[in-house]
Order: C-alpha cells, then structure tokens, then sequence
C-alpha cells in the first residue's frame, strides 16, 4: 500500500532530521540500494520523498516551494 501524501511529507521531514544537510546524498545511495535489489515500488516511494526533501530544503534556505 503507497504512502499517502501526509506520510511522504513526514518522512521527508524525518529525513532532512537525521540527515540535514546531507539528505540529498542519504536519499541518492538508499534510492540506488533499491534499483539495484530490484524493489521498483521502494524506488518509487523514496524518489517521492526525495521531491518533498528538496522542496523543504529550498523552503529553509528562502526559496519559496514550488507549487505541484
């Protein structure tokens, strides 16, 4: 079952949490973990979340979020 929307904009704050800065490299090798072991719905579910950590992290830095 996907995340739903709320889900996915938590996780992304979790993420940018644990790893700030580093968050982009963080979701780049767990999204590659996933293609390589094949699992095509985890690589879909973390490139979302990679979406919602870029538009937070262009937020904090006073950029405005992009509209979807």
């Amino acid at each position: 079952m996907p995340l739903s929307d709320w889900e996915l904009w938590a996780c992304a704050q979790q993420v940018i949490k644990q790893h700030g800065a580093k968050a982009p490299l963080h979701l780049a090798s767990r999204i590659g973990e996933l293609a390589t072991a094949g699992d095509l719905d985890g690589v879909q579910t973390w490139k979302a979340i990679a979406e919602r950590v870029d538009q937070l992290m262009d937020y904090r830095a006073g950029r405005p979020l992009s509209k979807q």
